[in-house]
């Protein structure tokens, strides 16, 4: 299986978030998986990676060919794809991977979960996405989620394309026992004089 693991650049951060990513590597690689990534040295992506490479794992980096200039990136891949652009790496991940995990992250973190999030509303996928909670880091999304649902911008059945898992073996359990899960978001369509009066 080939898992995608979306997270941080930063150093900054909390070391458990670090920490807990890099296990997160390892343990991708123990299971005979490759670690998708972002080809980042730093933060989050780059302890996921460091994790991985000390099991041996095999690594494919997706990066745009503009990051050479910054050195930012991890020298232990096992495939390193270069995109033109940001747009395209994100592509090319979401179609090498099996799977997501949203780890601690900012802002470009945010728009990868959400993209995944939306292509799977929208039934161009059906791949298993776990929002990885360490340290509760996603609680306020979570209820940003839920207040979009009770103020009616979207159902309750978006909430159901992603689980929650704030430990590890409770990431694995989910993967291992994931059951594809789509809808139709727009099944109201012809239903309008009924919702509306």
């Amino acid at each position: 299986m080939n898992i995608c693991v979306f997270g941080s650049s930063s150093e900054f951060i909390d070391k458990e978030y670090l920490d807990t990513a890099e296990h997160l590597g390892r343990e991708i690689a123990k299971r005979g998986d490759t670690l998708v990534f972002g080809a980042g040295k730093y933060g989050v992506m780059g302890a996921s990676a460091r994790g991985a490479s000390a099991e041996n794992g095999r690594l494919i980096g997706v990066s745009p060919e503009f990051f050479t200039e910054m050195d930012v990136l991890y020298d232990k891949c096992t495939e390193l794809v270069f995109t033109e652009t940001m747009r395209e790496r994100k592509g090319i991940m979401e179609d090498r991977s099996d799977a997501f995990i949203i780890c601690a992250g900012g802002m470009g973190t945010f728009e990868e979960f959400f993209e995944v999030l939306t292509l799977k509303q929208l039934r161009r996928h059906t791949k298993p996405i776990i929002v990885y909670n360490v340290k509760g880091y996603y609680n306020h999304m979570l209820a940003m989620m839920k207040n979009a649902v009770d103020q009616k911008f979207m159902t309750d059945e978006c909430n159901r394309l992603y689980t929650v898992a704030d430990t590890e073996e409770q990431l694995f359990e989910q993967l291992e026992s994931y059951v594809p899960f789509s809808y139709n978001k727009y099944d109201f369509v012809g239903k309008g004089d009924e919702k509306n009066g």
